[in-house]
């Protein structure tokens, strides 16, 4: 997270230069049984360090999805990587774990390294979609962060991230997978991003999303008040939680995202018990989102049951 308005990929570079994706596995997984996409709350982490690409339950207990980074359009990397190449028996092992806790195990793409939009969409969501598949996840997060191509304003980025859902969706059907974006905080204000950003996204694939994992941090000072969170954006007005609902997003896609520790974002890090005070607030105005954290081990059972505190 350090620099621009992005999530932290440390070390991504180090494993990227040589992964690629080569149908390592022949054939899938066999798959265990999938529900729907899980109903709000969403208490989501990612987990991007460490030596575990899906953590123990009990470190993480009262999240009820991780997602694993970065799945690259270059190939799997950093945990992503590690959970890719993990025996077949652990990882039935883990997702059997995380079945009887109820967790959810999603890749997420991108990051702040990846600059997708210069690449076919389809294609791009047809690999992607081959290695949820192959690597027995139940999902994809999209954390598209190209940024050049989102602040030209053309209507490309847009249209890429519309094409790349549509996509997806045709691989991973609805209610089978789960399939999220995270985008920027910002990139709900309509009036600050002519072309739309993500108010055209949601317009477009929106019904096709099952929640937003929104990056309210990286933003200076904005997003560091219950107020700026959740009632009013000064600088990027519409970005705001209840903001968004008024918008046409319904309140159980609205996740609200923070950093687990000071270290894991330049800016917007707030600690677990104000945010707490944030996340009650928002549950008196029926709100019922969730909340998702950049990053594990900050971000752990103890981070989550502070946050929660007793709204959930």
């Amino acid at each position: 997270m350090p620099g621009s308005n992005v999530f932290m990929t440390v070390g991504v570079l180090a494993l990227t230069m040589s992964c690629c994706l080569n149908g390592a596995w022949a054939a899938p997984l066999s798959h265990q049984a999938r529900a729907s996409a899980p109903a709000a709350p969403h208490f989501v982490v990612y987990t991007d360090k460490g030596s575990e690409p899906a953590p123990d339950v009990s470190k993480i207990s009262g999240f009820n999805t991780v997602a694993m980074s970065f799945l690259l359009t270059t190939g799997a990397a950093d945990q992503a990587k590690a959970w890719e190449i993990l025996p077949k028996d652990q990882k039935s092992s883990t997702k059997s774990s995380y079945q009887k806790a109820g967790i959810k195990l999603i890749v997420s793409a991108f990051g702040s390294t990846d600059l997708p939009t210069s690449k076919d969409a389809k294609s791009t969501a047809a690999t992607m979609a081959k290695w949820v598949q192959d690597n027995d996840v139940d999902g994809i997060d999209v954390d598209y962060e190209d940024l050049n191509a989102m602040n030209a304003q053309d209507g490309k980025a847009e249209q890429w991230l519309i094409d790349f859902t549509n996509a997806l969706r045709t691989q991973l059907p609805q209610g089978k997978y789960i399939l999220t974006h995270a985008p920027l905080a910002p990139w709900f204000s309509a009036s600050h991003y002519k072309t739309g950003a993500y108010t055209k996204v949601h317009k477009e694939v929106g019904s096709k999303i099952d929640w937003y994992n929104i990056q309210y941090y990286n933003q200076g000072t904005e997003y560091t008040t219950c107020d700026g969170l959740l009632t009013s954006s000064k600088m990027y007005p519409g970005s705001a939680v209840f903001e968004i609902m008024k918008g046409g997003v319904t309140a159980d896609k609205v996740v609200i995202g923070k950093p687990g520790g000071q270290a894991d974002a330049t800016t917007g890090y707030m600690a677990p018990a104000d945010l707490a005070k944030c996340v009650a607030t928002a549950k008196g105005n029926k709100w019922n989102g969730g909340v998702m954290s950049w990053e594990y081990p900050e971000a752990d059972a103890q981070w989550i049951k502070t946050v929660k505190g007793s709204s959930f």
